[in-house]
């Protein structure tokens, strides 16, 4: 009987999701969404194991171009990593001690690239590792490559991340000291970037063909492979762009960004079980890099919302999601 209760409630649990999805479809309503404070620009955030700290990348006054930052949810506490060279993707180890980041400080003597156009990704961006300061900086990868977009398994046992070579982009992997660097993905006509690990053994990514590299509205496609790049499973089947794939913590749901007409970049939640899609943004504005957070209850994403006429920024903004039930499963 305990079980059976169990099991009721459950089931009660995931219909009060299902319907809190509905509605939110049906009215095109928002959950609950603040701007953090005190952090004018940045984009890319990742939260710390415990949840109440961020990661990404951010630009004050005081910088030229953006660097690593850490910052408690609220806006409080803002820490600046790196000082040297261009940043760009950031990550928390799972143990919540360490840091790992790409940055161009050890190749300023190249050229700057953009990192924002696959076809001008800035070669000489590397990997390192720091505490949670920034000090006791090492470096991870010296290839002279792109080595980007990266993050960390579970278990903390292999980092993943994005490396470009004579402009082919595939998945990489490696362990934390750098040693052992594996490469996972062999495509020609995709290229793979964006990747987190679901858990130890699954793998979510976003691909593109290269024929319709630095389109604009490019399309693009998620997919999961296992962890040594077998499994290959295409995820999302349209022509539009799908984008910049982040896992829940139930293991079964992912956040994405989906592009409406004519250039609207809006939020999805999508069940990797049943492939169910539900909107969760509604705002005319750019929402993008969607980030669960590790109890399933609280959602960033970086738009520019609020932004002044004719203003670019992006800012980070958090939504709490608590009502989805994305946390992990009992």
């Amino acid at each position: 009987m305990k079980h059976q209760g169990i099991t009721r409630f459950s089931l009660m649990v995931i219909s009060i999701a299902v319907v809190m999805m509905n509605i939110m479809a049906q009215e095109g309503k928002e959950l609950p969404v603040w701007k953090i404070p005190n952090v004018d620009e940045g984009a890319e955030f990742y939260f710390s194991p415990d949840g109440k700290s961020l990661i990404g990348n951010a630009k004050f006054s005081t910088d030229s171009v953006h660097q690593v930052y850490t910052f408690n949810i609220d806006g409080k506490n803002i820490l600046r990593i790196n000082n040297k060279g261009e940043d760009a993707c950031s990550f928390y180890f799972p143990d919540g001690k360490r840091l790992i980041f790409t940055t161009t400080r050890d190749n300023l003597d190249m050229s700057k690239g953009n990192y924002s156009d696959p076809n001008n990704y800035p070669q000489g961006s590397e990997l390192y590792a720091s505490d949670l300061q920034g000090g006791n900086i090492k470096r991870l990868t010296n290839n002279k490559y792109y080595d980007a977009e990266v993050s960390v398994s579970p278990s903390g046992k292999w980092i993943l991340f994005s490396r470009q070579v004579d402009g082919m982009l595939d998945l990489w992997k490696m362990r934390p000291d750098g040693t052992d660097q594996k490469q996972i993905t062999f495509t020609k006509e995709w290229q793979e970037g964006g990747a987190f690990f679901i858990d130890d053994t699954t793998i979510i990514c976003r691909a593109w063909d290269i024929k319709d590299q630095a389109q604009r509205g490019m399309p693009m496609s998620i997919f999961t492979i296992r962890a040594d790049g077998s499994d290959r499973k295409r995820i999302t089947n349209d022509t539009g762009t799908n984008w910049a794939p982040h896992p829940a913590p139930d293991g079964d749901h992912f956040v994405f960004v989906k592009v409406l007409p004519p250039h609207n970049y809006e939020i999805y939640l999508m069940s990797l079980k049943t492939g169910e899609q539900t909107r969760i943004t509604y705002n005319d504005a750019f929402d993008g890099f969607p980030v669960i957070s590790p109890d399933g209850n609280l959602l960033t994403f970086d738009s520019n919302r609020d932004a002044k006429s004719g203003e670019k920024k992006l800012r980070p903004y958090m939504m709490d999601i608590s009502s989805l039930h994305l946390g992990v499963k009992k």
